[in-house]
Formats: structure tokens, sequence, C-alpha cells
């Protein structure tokens, strides 16, 4: 399946219609949560079910079509789901490798991710129902619901004449900084044929350089939020300048009667132009990462990065910054995705002494941050983050060579369901 996007051109009140219709999504899978948490034994054709009856009892509800009530009731059971598959592997696995995840489970806890009820949605998503796109120049869409978002224009430079209405499974109107979009999930076949490279490489991220193969090849680290943060700065207060606090006067004194005052429309200027600023820079790195992963995937057959925990690097109050301006998540994700999409085996390798232990003799030498060196007793001198990438490479050699044999990487959620020979998984 892929995705088509184009940017929604509408007038105000249609606009209005479309948040309408995210609120009421959330509102229905926020129902659809709290059914489930306050009745036992409830699966996802219950949830379906109960939409119908939220539309018969809320009348707000049942302007939304009612496939858009399914499709959020069905986000709902996504994170129930999730929660139960954390829940088993807390457990010890059935499978043989069930001694290594026990050995596994006691250095890294696993968090269950309970379900949580949704604050800011700024999505909603309809079936095969609920919408219908001009046959003729395929320009315009019209929503069709009680909503009455009506008729808007697409626009876009992505063709979209070349799919018929029946391959469009979904659509989803999502609301961003700088405007609205729709976006169409079309089922067809995204897997591409290429010619075998021969070559394997091993990939070492890191802040002075965004990666590093066991070639030696450096990729320059763009740090796109460094560079937007003296603008980001201006714009934060700029918008601090303008917030007028609820509980106060203009003298600046406590004043209840004011508590129900709201912001001015220069307020909500400022705080749209702050977060254009922060969604270009997701978008500038987004696209970095993608490209990136694209030309390293087309030029190798096998491509080994360490599986890395984010969300416990960032705790480092010094590097938080640079780790998430970095966007490592987002480069694995796609070169998972173009693994998948390529036809080429993608391994996650722990990341456990990759940067201590020599690649020639595979003896620890201890180093610290500041030093980039690697210079080992048996002769092997080498640039640090190519000492790791060529540790990282053998790693991974030793998990493709042994079928049955996992590393840490998950299966991503685009790709649930299939049959991978990728994230860790090896075939013969």
């Amino acid at each position: 399946m892929i995705v088509l996007e184009y940017k929604i051109k509408g007038k105000q009140h249609q606009f209005q219609a479309i948040d309408e219709a995210i609120r009421t999504g959330q509102f229905v899978r926020n129902k659809a949560l709290r059914y489930w948490m306050d009745n036992q034994g409830v699966n996802k054709y219950d949830l379906n079910k109960y939409c119908a009856v939220l539309a018969k009892k809320f009348d707000f509800a049942d302007k939304l079509n009612s496939t858009a009530r399914q499709s959020s009731a069905e986000r709902a059971w996504a994170g129930i789901s999730r929660f139960f598959e954390n829940c088993k592997k807390r457990r010890d696995p059935a499978s043989p490798s069930g001694a290594r995840e026990r050995s596994t489970r006691q250095q890294i806890k696993r968090k269950k991710c309970y379900p949580k009820f949704k604050k800011y949605s700024r999505s909603v998503e309809y079936k095969k129902s609920g919408w219908k796109l001009d046959e003729s120049t395929k320009k315009h869409i019209t929503f069709t619901d009680k909503n009455k978002i009506g008729r808007v224009k697409l626009v876009g430079s992505r063709d979209i004449y070349f799919y018929q209405p029946e391959q469009i499974k979904r659509v989803r109107l999502v609301r961003r900084a700088d405007g609205y979009y729709v976006q169409f999930g079309i089922a067809i076949e995204v897997k591409e044929d290429m010619q075998p490279t021969g070559r394997a490489i091993g990939l070492d991220v890191g802040l002075q350089f965004f990666y590093t193969d066991n070639f030696g090849y450096t990729e320059e680290n763009p740090r796109f939020y460094r560079k937007s943060e003296k603008r980001l700065n201006r714009l934060g207060r700029r918008l601090s300048r303008k917030y007028r606090n609820p509980n106060k006067g203009k003298s600046g004194k406590l004043m209840v009667k004011n508590s129900q005052q709201r912001q001015s429309s220069n307020y909500h200027k400022a705080r749209v132009a702050k977060a254009k600023q922060h969604l270009r820079v997701s978008r500038q790195r987004e696209e970095h990462a993608k490209k990136l992963a694209r030309c390293v995937c087309a030029s190798n057959d096998c491509i080994v990065y360490e599986d890395l925990k984010v969300k416990n690097l960032v705790r480092n109050r010094k590097l938080s910054k640079s780790i998430n301006d970095a966007g490592w998540t987002q480069f694995r994700k796609w070169v998972e995705y173009f693994g998948w999409k390529f036809g080429k085996i993608t391994v996650a390798v722990p990341p456990h002494f990759t940067s201590q232990d020599c690649p020639a003799c595979e003896k620890r030498v201890k180093k610290s941050l500041s030093t980039r060196t690697h210079a080992c007793d048996c002769g092997c001198v080498l640039p640090r983050d190519q000492a790791s990438a060529i540790l990282i490479l053998k790693k991974g050699l030793n998990t493709v060579g042994h079928t049955g044999i996992y590393a840490w990487g998950d299966t991503p959620s685009w790709a649930v369901g299939a049959s991978l020979s990728s994230n860790g998984e090896s075939l013969n």
C-alpha cells in the first residue's frame, strides 16, 4: 500500500467541519477504550458494534460516517492489542530462543504501554464510504456525511489518475500547522526487483557524523534543529510577549473576573508561525533520513545497524537535544522499509560494547567519548566510528548465518502480518 497526500483548499466553514469530525473521532476512540476497560472480554468486533450505540446516544456522533467511527474504534483496539503483545513479551516465549529472551528480559525492562485516552487528535479516517472523488478531473473530493464538509479542492503534484476508485482503501483527513491535508491509502504492490550488489554494510550512527560505514565513508550530520534554533527562540519570545495571563489584569494584579479571557488573534498568529517552523524542521529531518535510507538499501544487499534505545539515550541532559536532532529512529524506520521494499536484509544487533571492542582481536579497549581513535595492542588503529561499524557488521553476519536466531529489532508497524527477511529474522 502507498499513501498519496494532497493539501486541501477550502473555505473556513469547511475547515471548522473537519475539526468537528476530528473531535468526534477522538470522542469515539476514547469511548471505545472506556468500554473495553469497563467490560471484560471485549474484542475488536464488539468495539465496532459499540460505535452504533454511540451514534444513537449522541447526535454529534451520528453526524460522522459509520466507517469513520469504526476506524476510530480500530485505533483504540490497536493500542489495546499492542498492550497485550507487550504483556506477552514479558513472559517466557515458547520459541527455541527462550533462554536468550529470558536473559534479554533481565537486561531490558519492557514497558507494557497501557492504552491511554487521546487528548489532541489531528486526523480522522474514512474507509470506502463517506467520500466521493470527482471522476472527471480527480482534483476535488466530496465528503458526504452529515458533518457538511462538502466539496474541497486537492492541491498537489502526485497523480491519482492512474488508480481506480476500488483501489483506494482509506481516506484520511489530517490537520497540521500549515493547513489541512487528505491522504489516500492505495492498495498496490510496492516491491521493486533490484539486482544484487554483492555488498554488505555496517552502519554506526553518531553525533559528529550522521553515520560511518565499515569502509570508512562518513555522512555529515545536517543538524536541522541547531540551524533553526535561533529563529525558533525568537518566535518563542514573540509568542511569550503576546500571551495574556487570564488571571491578571492590565496592571498585573490578580483578577478573578478575567479568568475566562481568551487569547488575542496576534497570539494565535505567533503560535502558528512557531508551529510552522517546527514542522519545517521535522520535514527536513524526515526527507534527509528517507533519501539516505533509500541510497543505502539500493547499493547494498545486507544492512546491519545497532538496535539503539533512543528513549533511554535522551535521558542524558547534555546530549538529548543533539540526539533528537539527529533522527536515528526515523533513519532506522526508513532503512527497514526500503529493505523490505527492495528485498534486502536488514539486521539490528545489540549495541553493547560496539565502540569498545576491537574489530580485529575482539579485545575490550576502554575509551571515553572524547577519544576518537581506536588503538589496540594487536596493532589495529582505526577511527573509532569505523571500528564500531566493522564490529557491527561482524555481529550482523553472525546473526544472518543461522536460521532461528533473532536480533533485537522488532517487526515495524507497517509490516505486521507480512513475511519479512529483515529486522533480524535470517533466512538461508
